[in-house]
């Protein structure tokens, strides 16, 4: 990757030795921050700016999507100025380890073509000059998709993936490429190749997994809207302890080709964003859904609660933020309806982790070879972190402990994956509720390195059940699943509940959730 060792001249830094590149948080991530994008960025951070500059910057960056896009396409904003305040931000918390790849001065050039074909009179897009962070999972012709992972490291795809063609179709521009867990395998975005990324609520915990760096992007201000992807909870988990409104759609909805897969059967992109306006035009855009969104009244709303599923062995925090988000909706006429889902845990055991296991050494070799990444699968998981090594060894490659045999497959795919399907779709249509609603996490985010068991009210609880016991149902049936910040625990963290809807009904659950979101009310910015 290219680097610049022109540093110091970006405005606003403090007066120290340029980061050591070679260190585990920097020497794998290129950040080109040289002396022609300085002057472009320093509208926004030069030293001696005046304070109006300032509350300006500040004030951009909070700006949503929609507000944003629309200010640039009236003119009232250029989208070079837009850009040069997120590149400032991203710089001021470039700690947090968000980014693997962030070239402000291609950014700034693309935002300036913006302007130009603007004050030529082109037609603002829908996204026109939008910034939005992508995660290194994603194919980009412009800059390297190195999927998190050593072995590709400098693999450029010959062009981008369909999704963000239909968002550079609409304006929108690359702003970087995000970090994420290892080769999307895992729950902490601790990443051992690129360097772990960090929650913005609290630098020693991690942001959740994979697709932590856009999360910590957007909930750090660095963005209002970006890129993430869910196979088992990929997009929802990091929302939930970012803090930030998390959607994925129902399996299929938007294209995930020319992303680094692990199962066609799960897999599917989706954004991230700090209103629910900016998850809908995210979706308008990919799914070619325009329809607006409907104003839903409350009164009258049924929503699905299954205690001895989603309500177990919950952190005390997290049930009590829980349960004052639900008296906060029934206030608002609501519905909650309990049921039960009989045999729901049983099949996810038998359907969800085997199934990944299985596919991922199919599906990316098959990615690294049609995209012509230069690597095997072999030689790709022989350079890959001791970490995601040890995960292959015991539950993907052939021979492992706990390699998932064509029969099991099988079974899972066409006798368990039906079951659960038919087990929602009859539940929907018995109990006539809009969504199910839950805690998304059994627990607040957690220490950086703390990967082994969980203590909750004194039970050990395993991690990877702690993070991603309750988000799993929904992305194994195919459903769309909104993740919504509820509130702040006492020591300052975020807490979220997710709504889980019948498959196909997208644009409904957008509805649904921009009224729910409202009633919760926004929870406080992170204090950076």
């Amino acid at each position: 990757m290219r680097r610049c060792c022109d540093w110091d001249s970006l405005s606003g830094m403090p007066d120290h030795d340029p980061p050591d590149l070679d260190a585990p948080n920097h020497s794998r991530r290129s950040f080109l921050l040289g002396s022609a994008a300085a002057v472009a960025v320093g509208t926004a951070n030069l030293r001696g700016t005046t304070a109006a500059a300032e509350t300006e910057s500040a004030a951009l960056i909070e700006l949503s999507a929609t507000e944003a896009v629309m200010r640039m396409g009236r003119g009232d904003l250029s989208c070079e100025r837009y850009a040069a305040a997120l590149l400032a931000r991203s710089e001021a918390t470039r700690s947090l380890n968000a980014w693997i790849t962030l070239e402000p001065e291609r950014v700034l050039a693309a935002a300036r073509a913006c302007d130009q074909a603007r004050q030529a009179g082109a037609h603002p897009g829908a996204l026109f000059g939008l910034p939005i962070p992508v995660k290194d999972s994603v194919n980009t012709a412009e800059y390297p998709t190195t999927a998190g992972t050593p072995a590709l490291r400098h693999f450029h795809p010959a062009e981008d993936a369909p999704l963000l063609k239909s968002l550079k179709a609409a304006g929108a521009i690359v702003l970087g490429k995000t970090n994420l867990h290892e080769l999307s395998y895992g729950w902490t975005s601790n990443n051992q190749a690129f360097g772990a990324v960090h929650n913005p609520y609290d630098p020693q915990r991690i942001p959740g997994g994979s697709s932590g760096g856009t999360a910590a992007a957007v909930a750090a201000r660095m963005a209002p809207l970006g890129i993430a992807e869910d196979t088992e909870g990929s997009i929802r988990v990091p929302a939930a302890f970012c803090g930030i409104m998390g959607f994925r759609p129902t399996t299929g909805r938007y294209s995930t080709r020319a992303c680094a897969p692990i199962s066609h059967l799960f897999d599917q992109v989706g954004p991230h964003a700090r209103s629910v306006a900016d998850l809908a035009l995210f979706d308008a855009v990919i799914a070619q859904d325009g329809r607006p969104l409907q104003p839903t009244s409350l009164h009258g709303v049924r929503l699905g609660i299954v205690r001895d599923y989603w309500y177990r062995n919950l952190d005390p925090e997290v049930e009590r933020i829980t349960q004052a988000a639900l008296d906060r909706l029934r206030a608002t006429g609501v519905e909650l309806i309990e049921s039960e889902l009989p045999g729901l845990g049983g099949l996810i055991d038998l359907i969800t982790e085997p199934v990944q296991n299985h596919d991922v050494r199919l599906t990316l070799a098959e990615y690294l070879r049609e995209y012509h990444a230069g690597v095997s699968f072999d030689a790709l998981v022989r350079q890959a972190s001791p970490d995601i090594q040890a995960v292959f060894e015991s539950y993907v490659l052939p021979g492992s402990p706990n390699f998932v045999s064509e029969a099991v497959y099988g079974t899972a795919v066409h006798n368990h994956l039906p079951k659960l399907r038919r087990l929602y779709r009859d539940y929907f249509a018995r109990t006539g509720v809009a969504a199910l609603v839950f805690p998304a996490t059994l627990v607040p985010a957690l220490p950086i390195g703390s990967e082994d068991d969980v203590t909750i009210r004194g039970q050990t609880v395993p991690f990877e059940t702690a993070v991603a016991r309750n988000i799993a149902p929904g992305s194994t049936a195919g459903l769309p699943g909104l993740v919504l910040p509820a509130g702040l625990t006492m020591s300052g963290l975020p807490v979220a509940i997710e709504l889980d809807a019948a498959a196909g009904s997208d644009r409904a659950l957008l509805g649904l959730g921009r009224s729910v979101a409202d009633a919760l009310g926004p929870i406080p910015a992170p204090r950076l």
